[in-house]
């Protein structure tokens, strides 16, 4: 089958989502070439529990499958793709390669807009990142708590703000969907959803040690933290055994 939405990189595709088979190096060498070429590029972190939301909800899929590049962010993302036999080189965590940008944006003298998470968290977030480096230009940064009313204000304010990367953190359920949306329209090089990165970055949240992190296992650390999220950690061993289960269907286009 001709791939339909052919990259100029390696990927593998897990339930109709073309994930990147790059590593880190790569990967911020592919968008660091987005940005010097001023092309607009939407980045998804993607894991597993983005995946099992995709096939049930076909427009979220889409804004997913639609990305100009998804890093396999999740370990179990990392796991699908050895077992399908199409091993990904290594697991680009979504808060790392942000940093990785941002070492990068010291060189070039990036400029940089952050949105999400509460007031307090993006602004004590922008400080931090600010105060780390000097070199990168933060031509702006808002909270994510704004209203489908309020998206023309907001998408203005990232406009005018004219950054060449843009990390969002909000919901799942929105931030894909929010960017996806507005994409053309915001018209910045690379555009990112981060996740929870703001909350540790400020500091209401700790990054699991280097050993969780090595055994794939940093979501356990996460739900220390945060035991509300139980509910939403039991995607994990659906995804997994679903997985064993597809085998080789886990290869092939969806369209829920």
């Amino acid at each position: 089958m001709v791939n339909p939405n052919p990259r100029p990189y390696p990927t593998v595709s897990l339930y109709g989502v073309p994930f990147s088979r790059m590593d880190m190096k790569e990967t911020v060498a592919y968008l660091t070439e987005a940005i010097e070429s001023r092309r607009p590029h939407r980045v998804v972190t993607g894991n597993p529990i983005m995946l099992m939301a995709g096939l049930e909800n076909p427009a979220f899929h889409r804004a997913l499958a639609t990305a100009d590049l998804v890093v396999p962010d999740g370990s179990g993302v990392v796991w699908a793709a050895r077992k399908v036999g199409q091993p990904v080189k290594e697991r680009v965590a979504g808060f790392d390669l942000l940093h990785e940008l941002l070492k990068e944006g010291e060189k070039r003298s990036w400029s940089v807009y952050l949105l999400g998470a509460s007031a307090e968290i993006i602004d004590t977030a922008h400080a931090k990142l600010a105060e780390k480096y000097p070199g990168v230009r933060f031509v702006g940064h808002r909270d994510g708590y704004f209203s489908d009313r309020e998206d023309g204000a907001v998408v203005s304010a990232v406009r005018a703000a004219n950054p060449d990367l843009l990390f969002v953190a909000r919901a799942m359920n929105n931030q894909e969907p929010w960017i996806a949306k507005y994409q053309e329209v915001l018209g910045v090089p690379v555009m990112m959803g981060v996740g929870g990165s703001f909350d540790v970055i400020s500091g209401k949240l700790k990054r699991a040690p280097a050993l969780f992190r090595k055994l794939g296992i940093e979501w356990f650390y996460r739900l220390l933290q945060e035991p509300s999220r139980f509910g939403r950690m039991l995607v994990l061993p659906r995804f997994a055994m679903k997985v064993l289960k597809d085998g080789e269907k886990v290869l092939k286009p969806t369209n829920p």
